[in-house]
């Protein structure tokens, strides 16, 4: 097998660049992979959201003899507490009130009821990606500083070169030279192409050089990062738009998918920041990383719910495959089995 590179481009026609000097860049070593099941991992990685949210569930039900508007105001508590959000919360336990008025349920049925409502509305809004739809089968990755983009880009590759396909990955975040350096570290380990230019070199340039590589070495997909952009920054949203459109004249119908990184541990704020990207760029599926560092899980109902938009991947751990396509029903068995 020939040892893997990273390839330095000649610049295209939007902008000159060069290829930017080696930098010092540490990056977390890939962990040793734990042969857990995939169920045993998510559970895992849900352990903080299960204790906070449905450890206080199965307290407060063990505590009721009867279910009754003061349960259900406790439990609503607990769902805002958990970062399911007002309308998500307020949704739910309408919900719940309506089966309670219909049925005489026991409070092992509430919590069924629960279970399969929360599943329902993970369901309604699931949909893993269709990469065979286009070749190559460009994906956009976008989204502040510190979520964790590049690492999730990462892994992503070494997934999909784990599954037989040829990957070319982006810099483009230029603003960072770091960003470039890791972005290269993870091509190595994974054995594939990284196309990057000089560090402050028009991002819609390295768009374009990374497009027509991945196309002339017939690769099934092409990953471009991008610099961390804060959503309340017009002018790097306009850029976010020419990186669109220069992607578009090379690859047909490109970017084939816009994945907004969110990190879970910041709650009801990752919410806003998507909500926000939502309205300036044409961001078609999520993924959340860090869900094991947090106790805020239920923020994975809300943000399907209310944006409309689904749930691509979740991040669990600090492995490869910890970084899951999410799967609902995985996701809900993992969060409410019993110890």
């Amino acid at each position: 097998m020939e040892a893997p590179v990273v390839v330095e481009e000649e610049p295209g026609p939007i902008s000159p660049a060069t290829i930017a000097e080696p930098g010092i860049v540490e990056i977390p070593e890939v962990m040793e992979e734990v042969p857990l099941s995939l169920f045993e991992r998510m559970r895992a990685g849900l352990s903080k959201t299960q204790n906070a949210l449905v450890g206080r569930i199965d307290a407060l039900l063990r505590g009721s003899k009867k279910i009754d508007a003061d349960l259900l105001e406790s439990l609503e508590e607990i769902l805002i507490t958990a970062d399911f959000g007002m309308q998500t919360t307020q949704e739910l336990i309408q919900s719940l009130q309506q089966r309670v008025a219909r049925d005489d349920i026991s409070a092992d049925a509430l919590r069924h009821a629960l279970q399969e409502e929360i599943r329902q509305r993970l369901k309604l809004e699931a949909a893993p990606l269709d990469l065979e739809r286009a070749k190559p089968f460009v994906i956009l990755v976008v989204g502040v500083n510190g979520v964790g983009k590049t690492t999730t880009i990462g892994k992503m590759a070494r997934q999909f070169v784990s599954q037989g396909k040829k990957v070319v990955l982006g810099a483009g975040d230029t603003f960072r030279a770091a960003a470039a350096e890791q972005l290269a570290i993870w091509g190595e380990r994974s054995g594939v192409d990284v196309i990057r230019h000089a560090e402050g070199a028009d991002p819609a340039a390295v768009a374009f050089d990374a497009a027509r590589a991945a196309v002339a070495r017939k690769a099934d997909i092409l990953i471009l990062d991008t610099a961390g952009r804060l959503h309340t920054k017009a002018n790097l949203m306009e850029e976010m738009k020419k990186i669109h459109r220069v992607l578009a004249r090379e690859i047909p119908d490109a970017p084939h998918e816009t994945l907004l990184v969110l990190d879970a541990t910041t709650g009801q704020n990752a919410l806003t920041q998507a909500r926000l990207f939502k309205e300036k760029v044409k961001v078609s599926g999520l993924a959340l990383t860090k869900l094991d560092g947090t106790a805020k899980g239920g923020m994975v109902v809300a943000i399907g719910a209310e944006l409309g938009l689904p749930v691509r991947y979740v991040g669990i751990g600090e492995g490869v495959e910890d970084l899951r396509p999410f799967d609902p029903d995985l996701f809900v068995d993992a969060l409410f089995q019993r110890s």
